[in-house]
């Protein structure tokens, strides 16, 4: 069984050195030179490029084992089509048919639930790490920096399989933590156009231009297993090409924010999540493995 497999690679990641690459990103000492340089080197990209990349976050070992863990899983993920405007707001009639407000298209994720991630999963260790999130608060530059409060929201495994999209669109939070843990055959490439809209200027003819099919100032981030990304969606159009390969496009999704306290809408719950009520226990990998099977 795969969750016997698992156990044995688990058993080999009981320290942090063996998780994250702490020669490259000493996170546990904020105050070393290489901490420093790196959490200014991250500001710097966030504030020129919206978004900052760290490649071999976690190391070889800790992949194998979020990768494991993550297909073992994924099966259980929620799948809802759904289309809209980058907006993720209603479309308003009264505008032209060519405002980017009313030019809506089709998306399918899967998305499995921080309350769905067994006690001992890897990925949830990694989340509730103190270190991790007050280095992502360092780089952001916030005077504090905290987990969401929300037992489905907190944590989440992104899965995108052969004909998955997500759409171009803007993010309703401030910002956005990733961890690649594996990245599809084919397409599933995140897309971006740096800094397309500011808090004063909506810039809806360069938003149609991009939805049209302006390519000129898309970035690709391509992803790599074991790459930390920390994005600013709000100000920045982005999305994730269409998976055309057969293997999963699966991503790590780490729920923090400025402030203490956020939850989720009920909305969002019944789109993202398809229910509403919290498993009062997180299942165990047996537990997936035997629902598998049946």
């Amino acid at each position: 069984m795969k969750s016997n497999l698992l156990r044995k690679k688990l058993a080999g990641l009981q320290t942090w050195d063996k998780i994250v690459r702490l020669d490259k990103y000493p996170v546990t000492d904020l105050k070393s030179p290489v901490a420093r340089k790196l959490i200014e080197t991250g500001r710097e990209e966030m504030a020129r490029l919206g978004g900052c990349e760290m490649p071999d976050f976690v190391t070889p070992e800790a992949i194998e084992a979020l990768q494991l863990e993550s297909t073992i899983m994924e099966s259980s993920a929620f799948f809802k089509p759904i289309v809209g405007n980058p907006y993720l707001t209603p479309e308003d009639p009264k505008l032209p048919v060519d405002h980017p407000n009313r030019m809506t298209e089709p998306t399918r994720v899967g998305v499995l639930a921080y309350d769905q991630y067994p006690r001992d999963s890897l990925l949830r260790r990694i989340y509730e790490w103190d270190p991790l999130m007050n280095f992502v608060g360092e780089i952001l530059g916030l005077p504090a920096i905290y987990r969401y409060a929300d037992p489905m929201g907190g944590l989440n495994l992104s899965v995108m399989q052969k004909g998955d999209y997500l759409r171009w669109h803007f993010d309703q939070t401030d910002f956005v933590t990733s961890l690649s843990i594996q990245t599809s055959d084919v397409g599933g490439d995140f897309e971006f156009v740096p800094m397309t809209r500011t808090e004063t200027d909506e810039k809806y003819d360069d938003v149609s231009k991009i939805l049209k099919g302006d390519r000129q100032k898309v970035k690709i981030i391509k992803n790599h297993p074991g790459t930390l990304v920390l994005f600013r969606g709000r100000w920045s159009i982005h999305r994730v090409t269409e998976v055309t390969g057969a293997r999963s496009r699966l991503m790590g999704l780490f729920g923090f924010d400025s402030k203490p306290d956020v939850k989720s809408s009920a909305h969002l719950y019944d789109i993202r999540y398809g229910r509403s009520s919290v498993l009062e226990e997180p299942p165990t990998f047996e537990d997936y493995e035997r629902a598998s099977q049946k």
